[in-house]
């Protein structure tokens, strides 16, 4: 199985620097990263330039032109563009756990799409990490976390919490994962969704109207969100 992370942005290099960062010392490395760019300027691609050199695996960019907010028309280019089995799909804002990646290849499942979870970081944190402190590790316990719980890392803990359900109301796009058919046969994203709102929601149903279900996940594939407007 071959596993590629796909990672939204939007004219955030700093944020981007810690998603990269963090996805550098992951305990698996996946066969490549795409960043799926809905039109920054070229501090983002520099910043892409620069982990290019870090990574032993593929670090591909994919750029549109700024027409509003269209992650949905970025996304279904970056999906049609890669030829791995499976998709884990996050957001430039996110820092995910050393384990997220390895997680996610344990959780992927035939004839289901995997909702992970996400820690909420306050205003304070975020900039520690964005000006200050970029290699700053977080803990359940750590200050600066939203929703706690959430933060915990304990995989066998996370076996009694796998639910399946015909659900797509929870659905969160910073902590998804899908296989690569799987979107194909519910055609993607609605490429009609123009502003921010619930793009993933509704790729969710058209996942779930398809015959895949959702495997709800915790405790596992832990990711970490970085506040903004």
């Amino acid at each position: 199985m071959k596993i590629a992370v796909i990672v939204s942005t939007f004219n955030w290099p700093e944020a981007l620097q810690l998603v990269l960062t963090s996805l550098l010392q992951q305990t698996i490395l996946p066969d490549e990263i795409i960043i799926a760019d809905d039109g920054s300027d070229e501090a983002t691609r520099h910043t892409i330039n620069l982990f290019r050199k870090k990574f032993p695996i593929p670090v591909r960019h994919f750029w549109q032109t700024r027409n509003g907010f269209q992650k949905t028309l970025i996304v279904n280019k970056a999906v049609a563009a890669t030829r791995c089995d499976y998709i884990i799909q996050i957001d430039g804002d996110i820092i995910a756990h050393p384990h997220f990646v390895e997680d996610h290849m344990d959780a992927a499942e035939k004839g289901f799409y995997v909702r992970g979870s996400r820690t909420l970081l306050d205003k304070y944190t975020t900039l520690e990490f964005l000006h200050q402190n970029r290699s700053r590790k977080i803990f359940p316990f750590s200050s600066g976390i939203k929703n706690r719980l959430n933060s915990i890392h304990h995989r066998s803990l996370s076996q009694m919490f796998i639910k399946y359900k015909r659900e797509s109301g929870n659905v969160h796009g910073c902590n998804l994962a899908y296989w690569r058919k799987d979107f194909v046969a519910a055609n993607g994203y609605d490429n009609r969704f123009k502003g921010w709102g619930h793009e993933d929601i509704e790729l969710a149903a058209r996942l779930v109207n398809a015959g895949v279900l959702q495997k709800k996940i915790k405790f596992t594939a832990v990711c970490y969100k970085l506040p903004h407007d």
